[in-house]
């Protein structure tokens, strides 16, 4: 089982180029796997998730071809040989989305308007998070959908289930589902089965999660209409295979955007990062922390804003972090950078309270407990909260030996604490990067100077 050793950094410098967006690289797939004609998909994140993704689509008949998979320069990935909304076949075995929560479900909207039955699943993990918030919308729309049942904890009521899933195509009806909390993940599986309905699909939210489906629909040709609040999509649907164009992902761009703030000098250009205004939570609190960077050469390629992002903190200036509140609408926009969130939190003065995030439970690991807890072990002042965290600075961090609990967000954002701690921290069951941001280690290492 790998590990990954750090420590402190004197300084980070460079130009660099993160991997492509996951959330849009899933997205570009899946499309691509049910709409008319070839999908060509530039700057593909060749991360496992992703592949898992690929995996899927493959064993259902679809032609996807990877192309320069090593390389590091910018160029054609993956072409997708599109079977159209219903050119899907019946998969001889069972799926298996390995770690990708995304994969399974999204892919479980498409699978819902299909007309044959599928099995699918993951690793440990995956088989441990709940899946009624997917089953009660695909249910109204009649797909039939079933899981391993268990009783819902305190205060739940019925039953939550979990994979393996079996998922039995079935002809679907439209829809209005308003969500129960904001999730890109329900609102994309819901707006995918819609794609199979005959008639208008409506998703409504309570606040506004990452559009990356919404976006990539219309850029297929899909009937979409999206309002301030609400979502809609009608059905059937006829989609037209695409060049997609990749942004580099915040998600894996705030490991370096938080480095540059607390290592004692920074100088850091990161290339064509997507900057979507649903996933840009990360810059926002970077900057209400009195932390320095600077977006240049906005741009929108395949309809995903992106740009360039400028570090640069002399050694000589005095960077005076401080604490805020995170939380409300803000959370949807930065939830998977909590974890590197916190290491931020732990240099800046006062108190950060991070709340309404109790979504971080059912991740890939309980993020609230796994990051508090490994935080604590290089001498954060972290309190634990139901949906958050308290965390009080600024403290001195020191190297230790911690874990990663198999979630790679975790593993990252305490490789960014080991830049900023005294001696070395070695982090155990890093295996898990691999998911997300294949090339972290020896890229983070490159950059310090």
């Amino acid at each position: 089982m790998k590990s990954l050793t750090f420590k402190s950094a004197p300084a980070i410098k460079g130009e660099i180029s993160v991997p492509g967006d996951k959330s849009v690289s899933h997205r570009a797939v899946m499309l691509g796997a049910i709409a008319n004609g070839e999908t060509i998909i530039n700057n593909f994140l060749m991360g496992e998730d992703c592949l898992a993704t690929i995996d899927c689509f493959r064993k259902m008949g679809v032609e996807i071809e990877i192309r320069n998979p090593n390389s590091e320069i910018r160029t054609m990935n993956v072409i997708v040989k599109g079977k159209g909304l219903k050119g899907l076949a019946k998969p001889e075995g069972i799926l298996d989305v390995g770690n990708s929560g995304t994969t399974i479900r999204l892919i479980s909207g498409i699978l819902a308007g299909q007309d044959f039955e599928t099995a699918i699943t993951g690793d440990a993990s995956i088989q441990k998070r709940p899946m009624k918030r997917i089953s009660e919308p695909l249910l109204r729309m009649s797909a039939r959908i079933e899981g391993r049942e268990e009783s819902e904890g305190a205060g739940g009521s019925g039953k939550e289930i979990f994979p393996p899933l079996k998922i039995t195509g079935n002809k679907l009806r439209p829809t209005e589902y308003e969500l129960p909390v904001a999730s890109a993940q329900v609102k994309s599986c819901v707006l995918l089965a819609g794609l199979y309905a005959d008639g208008e699909t409506t998703v409504i939210e309570p606040m506004a999660s990452r559009d990356h489906t919404e976006r990539m629909l219309s850029y297929f040709g899909a009937d979409i209409e999206i309002r301030e609040d609400s979502i809609s999509v009608r059905g059937p649907a006829d989609l037209n295979g695409s060049e997609v164009d990749v942004p580099g992902d915040i998600s894996s761009a705030a490991y370096f955007l938080v480095a540059g703030q607390i290592v004692p000098e920074a100088d850091l250009l990161i290339r064509d990062a997507g900057v979507n205004p649903t996933r840009d939570g990360i810059i926002e609190v970077i900057r209400r922390m009195g932390g320095k960077l600077e977006v240049v050469n906005e741009r929108i390629m395949s309809e995903e804003p992106r740009a360039d992002i400028k570090i640069r903190n002399p050694r000589s200036e005095i960077r005076k972090l401080k604490g805020i509140e995170i939380g409300g609408e803000l959370i949807p926009r930065l939830i998977d950078e909590i974890p590197v969130i916190a290491v931020l939190a732990t240099q800046a003065k006062g108190k950060t309270i991070i709340k309404d995030a109790k979504e971080l439970r059912v991740k890939e690991s309980d993020r609230i407990k796994t990051i508090s807890s490994e935080l604590r072990k290089m001498g954060a002042k972290i309190e634990e909260k139901e949906d958050g965290m308290v965390i009080e600075g600024p403290v001195k961090l020191n190297g230790a030996k911690v874990t990663s609990y198999g979630d790679h967000r975790v593993a990252m954002a305490l490789a960014v604490a080991a830049l900023a701690a005294e001696g070395e921290t070695v982090i155990e069951n890093a295996d898990c990067v691999e998911t997300s941001f294949p090339g972290f280690e020896s890229l983070l290492k490159r950059t310090v100077a």
